[in-house]
C-alpha cells in the first residue's frame, strides 16, 4: 500500500467508528465512511486524475465530524457559522495528524487544510473542484432527506446557496444527476426563481 492509500485506508478506520449509520446498498453503513467514499466515487467522476491533496481533502470533507454536534452550538445562524468553520479547522487537524503519521511533509498537510477551509474559492481551481464535489453528493444523496424536514421555501433556498457556490463545470454536472420527480420539480423551481 502507498502513502496515499495508506492514509486514505486510516481515514476510512476513523470514519468507521461514527456511531451514526445510515443503510446502502441494503448493508448498514458507518454515515461518515459512506459520506467519505461518496466524495471520492464523486471526485473521480468530475476531476481527471485529482492532486493526492484534493483526494485527501474529499475523503476527510467530514473526517469524525460526529465528534462535534451541531446540538453544542445555538440554533441560530451565527451558531450554524461557528460549528461549520470549527468543523472545518477540525477536519484539517484530524485530516493532517493522519498524514504527518504516514509521512507527509507540512506543505501537503498545510495544502489539504486550505482545501477543507475552503479557502480562496472561486480562486483557486482545487478549492472549487471539492466544493463542486461537496454540492453535487449533497444534491444526489442528501438533498431528498433533507427534504423531508423542511418547508419548499426553506429548500428553495438552500438549492440557490448550493448552485451559488459552484461552478459552470459543477453545475453541468448538476443537471446530469437523476433527481426523483419531486427532487425535480424542486431543483426546477429553485433554478427558475
Amino acid at each position: 500500500m502507498n502513502q496515499l492509500e495508506q492514509t486514505l485506508a486510516d481515514f476510512d478506520e476513523l470514519n468507521a467508528q461514527d456511531p451514526n449509520t445510515e443503510i446502502s446498498n441494503g448493508e448498514t453503513v458507518a454515515k461518515e465512511l459512506l459520506y467519505s467514499q461518496r466524495m471520492t466515487t464523486q471526485l473521480h467522476k468530475f476531476v481527471n486524475q485529482p492532486s493526492e491533496e484534493l483526494q485527501l481533502a474529499a475523503r476527510s470533507q467530514h473526517i469524525c465530524r460526529w465528534k462535534i454536534p451541531r446540538s453544542d452550538y445555538p440554533m441560530d445562524r451565527q451558531g450554524y457559522k461557528k460549528w461549520r468553520l470549527d468543523l472545518a479547522v477540525f477536519h484539517g487537524e484530524t485530516a493532517g495528524n493522519v498524514m504527518i503519521k504516514n509521512g507527509y511533509g507540512d506543505d501537503k498537510v498545510q495544502r489539504v487544510k486550505d482545501l477543507l477551509l475552503k479557502r480562496s474559492l472561486k480562486r483557486d481551481a482545487e478549492v472549487q473542484a471539492l466544493e463542486d464535489v461537496v454540492c453535487l453528493v449533497f444534491l444526489e444523496f442528501y438533498l431528498e432527506d433533507f427534504a423531508s424536514k423542511h418547508d419548499e421555501v426553506k429548500l428553495i433556498d438552500i438549492i440557490q446557496k448550493t448552485w451559488n457556490k459552484m461552478s459552470d463545470a459543477g453545475h453541468a454536472a448538476a443537471l446530469k444527476l437523476t433527481f426523483s420527480n419531486q427532487m425535480l420539480s424542486l431543483v426546477t423551481k429553485a433554478l427558475q426563481a
